[in-house]
């Protein structure tokens, strides 16, 4: 278990901040174990139903990197031109 907090918004509403912590342990787990590859891309879409925003979605991405190392923009992008089952970044 890493011991940081995630990037949230508090006008999010339970729903939607149950989408973003669960992308966000997708890029986690896309970073450490391997992930299958629709299973990541169909989290990144309910991800973008509470982050629709260009802008939004890269601040997130710098302060989620900042605390995990991990970068949402290179591993969506990974997963989204990835031909295999499952990715590992």
């Amino acid at each position: 278990m890493n011991n940081y907090s995630y990037p949230i918004d508090p006008d999010w509403t339970r729903d939607e901040l149950v989408a973003v912590i669960d992308f966000l342990n997708l890029v986690e787990q896309a970073n450490e174990r391997g992930i299958e590859t629709k299973t990541f891309l169909d989290g990144y879409q309910k991800f973008k139903t509470v982050v629709k925003s260009i802008g939004e979605e890269k601040r997130l991405g710098k302060e989620f990197e900042s605390v995990s190392g991990y970068s949402l923009y290179r591993t969506v992008q990974k997963a989204e031109h990835t031909t295999s089952k499952s990715f590992k970044m």
